[in-house]
């Protein structure tokens, strides 16, 4: 084993504490310990992160970058590599609320259309009776999901668009890397990721998917892109929805806290801009004209996962 110094064990300890960190961040971070910029000492920068990935293997953790759909920019943070009954004693979620949270991921990663969020009302009406949830626990009310929201927003397993809808937030595209491979998520074309959030290819026979950012740098370097598979002409526009920070009312922006340290709920964040938004939700009818709380997406004909 390869002793790390302290400048590692720093490292370590600030994607633990702060939760995952944008790539300028983490990359201040380490030019503020070790007095290098990434940028110019790339190797330096990827050999700490390897000693790092070698010593975490021996406790099932792992450091991981990714790039988040929603908006095209890096992160990094360290993920649990086990799931377990034995893992999930260290979450301060409730069996109900891991249980709603799964049933918003599996919404969003089953829709074929790829748009990468769920309507706030939609998953509000999520039921829980095809969970794998103790009958005790099922009468899991309104109140308990909107503040169950708040604090999967708060720890970055879920993000509000600019369009109002939620989506999958940077720890679960971190942490659910092998969940969405093993569900049958189809892969983007280009860089072989997970492509929930992603471009269809505009032929509706067609099953390929092109992250967006994939897609403006392809354009960018080509100008015309056709598809890889069935050779038609694809059209690129940048994507409308981006992840909001969610701050605290009273206090600073908000800090996820470690899975690693399990405490109490958080008070709920439905601030005056929340309550705007699930009113306007109403308004505009975003579930009532469906026939079901657990609604089929739009799907496109002839598409099905690879």
């Amino acid at each position: 084993m390869a002793v790390l110094s302290w400048k590692h064990h720093t490292l370590i300890q600030s994607l633990l504490e702060r939760g995952p960190l944008t790539e300028k961040e983490f990359h201040l971070i380490f030019t503020g310990i070790t007095g290098q910029n990434p940028g110019t000492h790339q190797g330096k920068f990827n050999d700490y992160l390897l000693k790092i990935n070698r010593e975490l293997s021996y406790v099932q953790l792992d450091l991981r970058a990714c790039r988040d759909p929603y908006d095209g920019r890096v992160y990094f943070g360290v993920v649990n590599n086990v799931s377990d009954d034995q893992s999930k004693l260290g979450t301060k979620y409730s069996v109900p609320q891991i249980a709603f949270f799964k049933a918003i991921v599996e919404t969003i990663a089953q829709d074929v259309t790829a748009e990468g969020t769920i309507c706030n009302l939609d998953a509000l009406n999520i039921k829980l009776e095809n969970q794998d949830v103790p009958a005790a626990f099922k009468n899991f009310t309104m109140s308990h999901k909107e503040k169950t929201l708040d604090q999967l927003v708060k720890d970055k397993w879920l993000c509000y668009t600019e369009d109002d809808n939620i989506g999958l937030g940077v720890r679960s595209i971190l942490d659910l890397r092998s969940w969405f491979h093993n569900a049958g998520v189809p892969s983007c074309q280009v860089c072989n990721e997970a492509g929930f959030k992603a471009k269809l290819c505009p032929n509706d026979g067609c099953v390929v998917r092109i992250h967006h950012y994939c897609l403006k740098k392809r354009f960018s370097q080509k100008g015309v892109l056709v598809c890889p598979s069935c050779e038609t002409q694809w059209q690129y526009q940048p994507p409308k929805a981006e992840p909001i920070e969610v701050e605290n009312e009273e206090t600073e922006p908000v800090q996820s806290q470690p899975s690693s340290n399990p405490g109490p709920s958080q008070p709920s964040l439905r601030s005056k801009r929340k309550r705007q938004r699930l009113n306007d939700a109403e308004t505009a009818g975003c579930s009532s004209q469906e026939s079901g709380a657990n609604r089929k997406r739009v799907t496109r004909s002839s598409a099905h996962p690879r």
